[in-house]
């Protein structure tokens, strides 16, 4: 599937990206190929594969040991903000 200009343009003003005229191709030709790439992996039969119950079944995964490191804070930072309320930052509402 190959992209066209108006629709890479589309992406950029989504993504807020400043792309110039002369970068133009450029993202046209790249976005195009990972469009394609994206079809072929999708393309690929999968449905006889099982899924993995776990990427590290045979393996044993080291864990540390749970640690304090830091001390509490939350009443120092809460001393800047606008409004508290039991512990808990409150904010306008901005959804009506």
């Amino acid at each position: 599937m190959s992209l066209t200009r108006a629709q890479v343009e589309g992406i950029a003003r989504l993504a807020r990206l400043k792309i110039t005229d002369e970068q133009m191709p450029q993202y046209v030709d790249r976005l195009s190929r990972i469009i394609d790439f994206v079809e072929q992996l999708s393309a690929a039969k999968t449905d006889e594969v099982e899924p993995m119950a776990h990427p590290l079944a045979d393996q044993v995964q080291r864990l540390r040991a749970d640690e304090v490191r830091e001390t509490d804070q939350h009443e120092k930072y809460q001393r800047n903000a606008p409004s508290v309320s039991a512990g808990l930052y409150l904010v306008p509402k901005v959804i009506e």
